[in-house]
């Protein structure tokens, strides 16, 4: 067993325990909390994009804009306090998503005054990026991505295989049809053929000879079947994980958070989890 480590202060061990335990009632209250605050931020920022609505309650949205940024501002500041490696965070998926999702009300405050600068304001557009941190607050998201990420070899080398068949077809295509069909360059029948194999079907190019359109059958047909094949390769994975997680301690230390439930020290740094 690793050493134990030097207790963090107590103070921040409570801190830590209310933001990223969700098994405390403390923890459930502030993950409830912040996460009503985001789904009603997303629905503001949708609702924004709705010129009418703008025009009319453009004050209002200003208001409810700025007071939503400071929740995730401070929850963002407390989150880096909480942990003795904040570099864990700060770089982790969901510290870039909660930077991503705050930043840009700052960037047009700051930038806003002048239509030079029309682009910068469009910055504030990332403030959807709000709805993903919702994910950290649904449990089976962990095992779904834990799936996916042991998925993501045989996804590849599924996807490769696809790129293969994509070319091959595509360039099969341009010989077939040529030109004279919208076939005009090997580029451009790849783009057809991934349009065609993923069901797509925008119809801005199509065959008119009859062994191309036995060809564009063939790629429709097998199509559906590649389809199915990465749902299956992540259903299995996903299915292997028969024990649900229900362990939510991560550590106060690494801000590591993939732990079995019974464990008592972090298994990346040897630091003693909250009891």
């Amino acid at each position: 067993m690793k050493k134990e480590k030097k207790p963090i202060p107590h103070w921040k061990f409570k801190l830590h325990e209310v933001i990223y335990e969700a098994d405390t009632p403390a923890g459930k209250f502030f993950d409830i909390a912040i996460l009503i605050v985001i789904i009603i931020s997303v629905a503001l920022v949708m609702m924004e994009s709705v010129s009418s609505l703008l025009y009319e309650y453009a004050w209002q949205f200003y208001i409810a804009e700025w007071i939503i940024t400071a929740i995730f501002t401070i929850e963002y500041i407390l989150r880096i306090i909480a942990i003795n490696k904040p570099k864990r965070y700060i770089f982790s998926f969901y510290g870039i998503v909660d930077l991503l999702s705050t930043l840009p009300s700052y960037i047009g405050f700051i930038f806003g005054g002048t239509n030079l600068l029309f682009a910068i304001r469009a910055l504030r557009l990332l403030r959807i990026f709000r709805v993903l941190k919702i994910t950290r607050y649904i449990g089976e998201s962990r095992r779904l991505m834990l799936a996916l990420r042991n998925s993501k070899a045989k996804i590849l080398v599924f996807l490769f295989a696809v790129l293969i068949i994509c070319i091959i077809a595509g360039t099969l295509m341009h010989l077939v049809e040529g030109r004279g069909s919208g076939f005009d360059n090997i580029p451009l029948s790849i783009y057809w053929c991934i349009v065609t194999l993923t069901t797509v079907g925008f119809g801005d190019i199509a065959p008119i000879t009859p062994l191309g359109r036995l060809i564009a059958s063939i790629i429709m047909i097998t199509g559906y079947g590649i389809i199915a094949v990465p749902t299956g390769i992540v259903s299995a994975e996903f299915s292997k994980a028969t024990k649900p997680i229900t362990n939510t301690q991560v550590c106060p230390n690494c801000n590591e958070g993939r732990h079995l439930d019974n464990a008592e020290y972090c298994h990346n740094c040897g630091f003693k989890l909250n009891e």
